[in-house]
């Protein structure tokens, strides 16, 4: 057997060898850090269905903020996010000092309840609004002593989550504190549209995290054929192995334009190929890899993505699943036994979860490939 290191990450939130098809929203990020405090694309809402490549965004980002010499603060959006990220920039901050004492003399914490060398269970009044802004007046104060490019803190946030509400709200509620002093500051925060949009949604004409609705979106969605045929050739061809024709044609249109597939098929097929010792990735070693991307895909997201759905999302997604290609919204009523109307409604609940797509006036088709 070849031992050559099969190139693909076919692993959640892994970033993939090729980046494909995010080339614009990486550019706008890019801007933002570039451009400075004020710019709208500073703060991001991420979303999009599992498998659509939302933590390897957050990936590039960080890379892209890591070239620039950033600051960067990675989490999940899980209880206690806000206090591991406070920990993370007291620590950063104490690095800081201590490296450039010399020119950070003038400095002064006191008045931000921070006392460097001790320990954070000793300082209870220590917030990350106290934290993020005395190491970004530090970094401020370097760069001026340096005369250097500003350099910021990027945070990101993965999985963002309406049943962790509160600490969502405290946490916007410190960005949009920072934001208003013109700190170099980028925030940008992923997750699946069922678990932010009621974030975003107002509560009786009010919402305590309208800052958020404010914020810069960008709705991940599937790549075109091109991107898909880059990232499967790319890393094969890095690698010093290649694709048959027609065996990558059968590999790009498997994928249907979904990032995680691409991982998946092409992980496959490659590692049907240096099962062989051949370095050329045949039709059937395509087939053999597509079968077994398409039962990963299965336990991988479509398991997840329906343990969401109520038992009425699911028989609707099941009427559907009769047709071969798009769906007749009546069709699917009559096959439920309930009226357009009531069907209508669970038809919303599906797009607003990104399970379903609207390829037409009356018709719907499934979002996720293969499911």
């Amino acid at each position: 057997m070849i031992r050559t290191r099969n190139p693909f990450k076919a692993s959640l939130g892994a970033t993939p060898p090729a980046l494909v098809g995010r080339a614009d929203a990486i550019e706008a990020i890019d801007f933002a850090l570039d451009n400075g405090p004020g710019t709208h694309e500073r703060i991001t809402v991420v979303t999009g269905p599992r498998g659509i490549g939302k933590t390897a965004f957050l990936n590039a980002a960080e890379d892209l903020a890591k070239s620039k010499s950033w600051w960067i603060f990675s989490e999940t959006a899980t209880q206690g996010f806000v206090n591991r990220l406070r920990d993370q920039v007291y620590r950063s901050l104490e690095t800081l000092i201590t490296q450039h004492k010399t020119h950070l003399a003038a400095l002064t914490l006191g008045g931000f309840g921070i006392e460097l060398g001790r320990t954070e269970a000793h300082q209870p009044q220590l917030t990350l609004r106290n934290a993020l802004t005395a190491l970004l007046q530090a970094q401020a104060e370097l760069d001026r002593a340096l005369n250097q490019e500003p350099v910021g803190v990027l945070i990101s946030i993965d999985e963002l989550h309406h049943l962790n509400k509160q600490e969502v709200i405290d946490f916007s509620a410190t960005v949009q504190h920072l934001v208003r002093e013109e700190h170099e500051i980028a925030v940008l925060m992923a997750g699946i549209p069922s678990a932010i949009k009621p974030l975003l949604a107002a509560e009786k004409g009010a919402n305590p995290i309208t800052f958020l609705r404010r914020a810069n979106r960008i709705e991940l969605g599937k790549v075109q054929d091109h991107d898909v045929r880059l990232g499967l050739e790319q890393p094969v061809t890095e690698s010093g192995m290649k694709w048959e024709t027609e065996a990558l044609q059968q590999a790009v249109a498997a994928c249907n334009g979904y990032p995680f597939q691409i991982q998946l098929v092409g992980q496959w097929s490659f590692h049907a190929a240096t099962r062989q010792n051949s370095i050329l990735i045949t039709q059937a070693d395509a087939q053999e890899g597509i079968g077994k991307a398409l039962r990963k895909l299965g336990q991988l997201v479509h398991e997840p993505a329906l343990a969401d759905l109520s038992d009425v999302d699911r028989t609707f997604l099941a009427a559907m699943a009769q047709d071969d290609g798009p769906s007749n919204i009546n069709d699917i009523a009559q096959r439920m036994k309930v009226s357009p109307q009531y069907a209508g409604n669970y038809r919303r609940r599906l797009l607003n979860a990104e399970m379903i797509e609207v390829p037409s006036n009356a018709h719907v088709d499934f979002a996720l490939p293969y499911l």
